[in-house]
């Protein structure tokens, strides 16, 4: 382990800081690309984590971010953990062509996201992950990539084409590189949510709990260390799937 390479995307908050830290912790050297500038670098710079700053939407950013892990060497790990939970546009009734022009904005972007930059990178980065003994790509979807979403339409597209970039990868990269996909339901609330709206979200799984970054973290460890996990998606949903109106 020591000193293998993990990448992870959008590492700057949340789930994908806790994961960087994390496996930094662990004894890998883990590699955090962000967009832009938050609280969370300055944590995963202290703790030996390489930064790089990459907007995935971008060919010209992107190409500069595979180039500079190119040079790193064989790579243990690519986990795409890079998300924008958008909502749909609303209506503009005043212009159809606005309208439009709005919604395949919006929906060209979050497919740039979830689905072309994970299978540019997965394709890009092969090389260096077949150089490794053990290679694993881990990709976070979401519960809603399997029963749709009434005001993220694009969103839940976009992380059902992530999973099924799973499906693809995993076959053509067996049997040494193991792809995999995680979709959590909730994990933590936002700085800003009401009590009413956290009672709401809480009820729509059986067990009703807010289980944290941890989560995937522990689903992240259990994937690394299996040899005999690929072409799956894990949900972490507490139930909610059984809970569905």
């Amino acid at each position: 382990m020591q000193n293998e390479i993990i990448v992870i995307t959008g590492a700057a908050q949340r789930v994908g800081l806790a994961l960087a830290l994390d496996l930094q912790q662990a004894g890998y050297q883990v590699v955090a690309s962000y967009r832009s500038v938050r609280p969370g670098l300055e944590q995963l710079q202290a703790a030996g984590v390489i930064t790089l700053q990459c907007d995935l939407t971008d060919l010209p950013s992107l190409a500069n971010f595979i180039s500079q892990l190119q040079s790193l060497g064989p790579l243990r790990a690519l986990i795409h953990n890079a998300s924008d939970w958008r909502k749909d546009p609303p209506a503009q009734h005043q212009s159809l062509l606005q309208q439009l022009e709005a919604e395949a904005a919006s929906f060209d972007y979050l497919q740039q996201v979830h689905a072309r930059a994970p299978y540019l990178l997965n394709r890009a980065l092969l090389p260096q992950l077949q150089q490794s003994e053990q290679a694993d790509i881990i990709q976070l979807s979401d519960f809603v990539a399997s029963v749709g979403s009434a005001k993220h339409i694009a969103y839940a597209a976009s992380k059902a084409a992530l999973e099924n970039l799973t499906l693809s990868f995993a076959r053509q990269f067996a049997p040494g590189i193991k792809v995999n996909t995680i979709a959590p339901a909730l994990l933590m609330f936002n700085a800003g949510d009401g009590e009413d709206y956290k009672q709401q979200a809480l009820q729509k799984s059986l067990l009703q709990t807010e289980p944290g970054a941890q989560e995937v973290v522990k689903a992240v460890n259990y994937i690394l260390s299996s040899r005999y996990l690929t072409g799956r998606v894990l949900a972490l949903d507490g139930g909610r799937h059984l809970n569905l109106p």
